[in-house]
């Protein structure tokens, strides 16, 4: 099975640590997804840890429905703060994703995978603290022996997770919420109304702490 692998184009390391600046907020997935309306939005994915937030730059793995594939050479390709991203397009009955693989992700500086599909291992990754999130989770690795396995067939390609396209490089914003995906060439855009919506709902915040009624901040700031 051949493998496809292409660079990694990664943003600027200051855009990335703008967007990790606002994991210091409430619901970081939220206010980037709200900076720009066509940003985009995933949801049913859930972390091994619900306080886990994190940020960075997308290395995309695509999978064929059923491939029987081990997802572990893309790891040479992984820098620090790369958020792995594996498109098993649903498919829950092959975990994708385990133990051993978080290890080696935390030990390279790899932020976080997301996997939309199936993962093991859950409380080895729980006692890692390593950023997972995931679809379901199912004990067996694949349906045949483990010594078949195959590399990825597709490394730093767009791939697509519940309709909506990430690209290799996009800006990946997670937390318990849900999975925010800013495209590369829009990250300083959506990056500067993310912080204007952070001030605008500490103001809204403390206009709530001095008593103001709902009409009152209706009135004042439209839509809250």
């Amino acid at each position: 099975m051949e493998t496809v692998r292409n660079e990694l184009n990664r943003p600027p390391l200051e855009t990335v640590e703008g967007f990790r600046a606002v994991l210091a907020e409430y619901s970081p997935s939220c206010l980037v997804t709200d900076a720009r309306r066509r940003v985009g939005a995933i949801g049913g994915l859930l972390p091994v840890k619900h306080h886990h937030k994190i940020a960075g730059p997308a290395l995309t793995v695509n999978l064929s429905i059923d491939d029987l594939v081990d997802c572990m050479p893309v790891l040479a390709q992984a820098q620090p703060g790369d958020v792995i991203v594996v498109a098993c397009h649903g498919t829950t009955r092959t975990a994708m994703w385990g133990g051993l693989m978080s290890t080696l992700s935390r030990q390279i500086g790899v932020a976080a995978g997301i996997v939309d599909g199936a993962i093991r291992d859950v409380d080895e990754i729980r006692d890692l603290d390593f950023p997972v999130w995931y679809r379901s989770t199912v004990p067996r690795p694949s349906p045949t022996a483990v010594h078949d396995r195959t590399e990825p067939v597709q490394v730093n390609v767009p791939v697509i997770i519940d309709g909506q396209v990430i690209n290799p490089g996009d800006i990946v914003v997670a937390d318990e919420n849900g999975i925010a995906v800013v495209p590369q060439d829009e990250a300083e855009t959506v990056l500067a109304h993310t912080r204007m919506n952070i001030s605008r709902e500490r103001v809204i915040r403390e206009k709530i702490g001095s008593g103001l009624s709902v009409p009152e901040l209706i009135a004042e700031f439209g839509h809250l």
